[in-house]
């Protein structure tokens, strides 16, 4: 068997899981449309733009030919920006068999549709989106590529594809869980994002730790009401794609996320914050996707809809804030449907 891994594409977050790959003695060939990128990763071996003065193994190799990252690999592992994912997948599906494993690693949704990574992606390639493995968990790119202990989770509804991304990545500091829920890991990727923005807000606006632990808790039971609405498993969200990787985006220095929220936070327009961040802030897009999602299932997602109109409506950061702490009482527990209850416990 080829012990060859195709990465697409070599940002950040692929260059790391590519070096998790390399260090686990697997061929790997990363395609890039830039060919400066390419050049630098074959022979000076970094990709300075997005992981600065980071030294990478020469197991990892570059091309800007996808037919040739591809051809042979065992398993393709995607990792491109959700605003690119479709186009990205329709390119691969010139040179994807049936035998390839692929893994996606993107926590967003396409914006126009809706959809999920893993339906974008086996929609163009015209597999079923259940053999697709999502790639998700509390993990920045600055921490893996530095080879700190860091444990993830691969979903899928197909346990053997699972398992076989699990042992691709599996080594001494990257720890690898597996899951069945595909639908859970993959929108608790995407949503806390939003939450992360929202935490990164409320630092700029100096509100300290009192407010950043109430919107992450009350982020989490969001993310965790959309989430059963859409068929995940609860229990998801109390794992690493759900309050591990909340925790971790909405709380680090690393986070892309975090960061703008916190321009936005000191009174920096969208624009002015987009132009300083230099890199995709997945954030942005899925808040929304989110809106329009909490429309169509009819779920409520108050911290995504007033980040929305900060976003997107011009509305001042603290009035947002105000909002939030103005809506009506509540109660804080939600009584799940025993019929969901019982869909996962059986």
């Amino acid at each position: 068997m080829s012990d060859k891994v195709a990465v697409l594409v070599a940002g950040s977050w692929g260059t790391a899981l590519a070096s998790v790959l390399a260090f686990n003695d697997l061929e790997v060939v990363a395609w890039t449309r830039n060919a400066e990128q390419a050049k630098e990763l074959n022979e000076e071996h970094t990709n300075n733009r997005y992981l600065p003065d980071i030294k990478l193994s020469p197991r990892l190799r570059a091309t800007t030919d996808m037919g040739e990252a591809v051809s042979g690999a065992v398993a393709v592992l995607i990792v491109a920006p959700s605003s690119a994912m479709r186009e990205v997948s329709r390119q691969l599906k010139t040179y994807w068999t049936e035998d390839m494993l692929i893994i996606h690693a993107t926590k967003g949704f396409e914006t126009e549709s809706l959809k999920r990574m893993s339906t974008v992606i086996s929609e163009e390639l015209g597999c079923e989106e259940g053999s697709v493995v999502v790639l998700s968990g509390p993990s920045h790119a600055e921490e893996v590529i530095r080879k700190c202990p860091t444990t993830v989770v691969v979903a899928s509804s197909d346990s053997k594809a699972a398992a076989a991304a699990q042992d691709l990545f599996m080594n001494a500091y990257f720890r690898v869980y597996t899951n069945r829920d595909m639908i859970g890991v993959e929108l608790a990727g995407a949503l806390k994002n939003i939450i992360a923005l929202g935490a990164g807000m409320s630092d700029g606006l100096g509100f300290g730790d009192n407010a950043k632990a109430a919107l992450l808790t009350r982020g989490l039971a969001e993310i965790s009401r959309i989430g059963v609405e859409m068929g995940a498993n609860p229990l998801t969200f109390a794992g690493l794609a759900g309050i591990g990787d909340l925790v971790v985006t909405a709380t680090s220095r690393h986070s892309r996320n975090w960061r703008a929220g916190s321009l936005l936070g000191q009174g920096k327009g969208l624009e002015e914050v987009l132009a300083s961040m230099g890199m995709v802030v997945e954030g942005i897009r899925t808040t929304k996707a989110a809106h329009a999602i909490s429309e169509k299932f009819g779920v409520q997602m108050p911290i995504a809809d007033q980040l929305y109109h900060v976003l997107f409506k011009d509305r001042d950061p603290r009035s947002a804030v105000e909002a939030l702490m103005g809506r009506d009482p509540k109660t804080e527990m939600e009584i799940m449907p025993q019929e969901i209850w019982e869909q996962w416990h059986t």
